[in-house]
């Protein structure tokens, strides 16, 4: 199995992956400052929003960490959208669609921490997950349960 260095060192030649998924804390606190909102540099420092959180992180956990105006919630999540490569959420979406674009599905699972995860390169998820779209099954319909 991989290092965990050798992982980045792969993902980030990787140009589908964001390299602000492997930004530390302060790098995360540079860009807020840099997006114009230094007032927020310390809210994401003290927090210890480093890159795995800041592409997971939803805008109802802005005010728990000390951002509470609403135009800057809506600013900053949408220039976390763009810096991670997501698409705006489309609320009229047809549920018989994948619930996930590939890139959002391993944001999600890089934003777990731990030996396997830490090793997963891009690449990998898909060889060793069959189909991760689908899993866990969203149904147990069909299921022939036996009958007492």
């Amino acid at each position: 199995m991989a290092s965990a260095q050798a992982t980045i060192v792969e993902d980030l030649k990787d140009e589908r992956v964001p390299s602000a998924l492997y930004w530390t804390p302060e790098h995360v606190a540079e860009w807020i400052e840099e997006l114009g909102f230094p007032q927020y540099k310390a809210c994401f420092l003290t927090n210890m929003i480093d890159g795995r959180k800041l592409c997971c992180i939803h805008a109802s956990a802005f005010p728990r960490i000390g951002i509470t105006d609403f135009e800057h919630i809506k600013i900053i999540s949408k220039n976390i959208r763009d810096l991670i490569y997501l698409e705006e959420p489309y609320w009229n979406r047809s549920i018989a669609e994948p619930p996930k674009n590939n890139l959002g599905m391993y944001l999600e699972l890089k934003s777990h921490t731990g030996k396997v995860m830490d090793t997963t390169t891009f690449k990998q998820m898909y060889l060793n997950i069959p189909d991760p779209k689908w899993q866990p099954p969203l149904s147990n319909q069909c299921m022939i349960l036996p009958r007492d």
